[in-house]
């Protein structure tokens, strides 16, 4: 009986020991930590990609080739070098040039800069840019924009790249005794002047797509002043390799 007590004083309590509850609650805070740092963080889609691809079974990525040399390496290429990589760079470092050199304008929502599936889209604030139902260009007051989005556009980092832009109205009606029969004619000729100026500024026009689209695509609903003036815009696009 006496050697039975011995042990049982001997024998570890029960249950996890203390220090693993401060220990459980600090890699909780840790990864709370780091949870924040992400969402509030700018992520970069391509290096995002990049990372994602490396690992096998993720959905419907198989990876294993993305950050070492893999099977393309027998074609004398590793994925990093490939020319959509670069391409994918040069869109990130784009995105983040167009945000630090358009603040006031984004600030003052006379400019917008996002991504969607078509590339890096730099957005022009029709009332901003251009007289009232008119393709003309306040030139005077947005010349700066002009020359700081050709400066953009003109890098060498861009050169590979294609350009698209995109007129849109909203859903009102154009002046029948106007010199604009539609919409249409009205998005294209305010898409071919913002080229005429950017061009100007030195861009290359042959980098270039133009499309009038009227009211077609919408971001907000037109039935509102604030919806309308929104959607009366012209979209400058630096086109991802599949939308080219």
């Amino acid at each position: 009986m006496a050697d039975e007590q011995v042990k049982c004083k001997k024998c570890p309590p029960e249950g996890a020991p203390d220090y693993m509850l401060t220990y459980g609650d600090m890699v909780t805070l840790l990864l709370t930590f780091f949870v924040m740092l992400l969402t509030t963080a700018t992520i970069d889609g391509h290096q995002l990609r990049l990372i994602l691809a490396a690992f096998p079974g993720l959905g419907s990525l198989e990876g294993g080739n993305t950050l070492e040399a893999g099977r393309l390496a027998e074609l004398g290429n590793t994925v990093e070098s490939l020319p959509s990589m670069d391409r994918g760079r040069a869109l990130s470092e784009a995105r983040r040039t167009a945000i630090s050199i358009f603040q006031p304008e984004i600030a003052s929502e006379i400019v917008r800069v996002q991504e969607d599936e078509r590339g890096l889209i730099i957005s022009l604030a029709a009332d901003g840019f251009f007289e009232p139902a008119s393709a003309d260009v306040r030139i005077e007051q947005t010349r700066s924009v002009f020359q700081r989005l050709s400066r953009l556009l003109a890098d060498p980092s861009l050169s590979e790249q294609t350009f698209r832009i995109e007129g849109h109205t909203d859903s009102l009606p154009t002046d029948p005794n106007g010199p604009w029969p539609s919409n249409w004619d009205l998005s294209v000729a305010r898409s071919l002047n913002v080229l005429r100026y950017l061009t100007e500024f030195g861009v290359d026009d042959q980098q270039f797509q133009v499309m009038g689209l009227a009211e077609t695509r919408p971001l907000f609903d037109n039935d509102t002043a604030e919806g309308r003036a929104y959607n009366r815009r012209v979209d400058v696009i630096i086109l991802s390799d599949g939308h080219l």
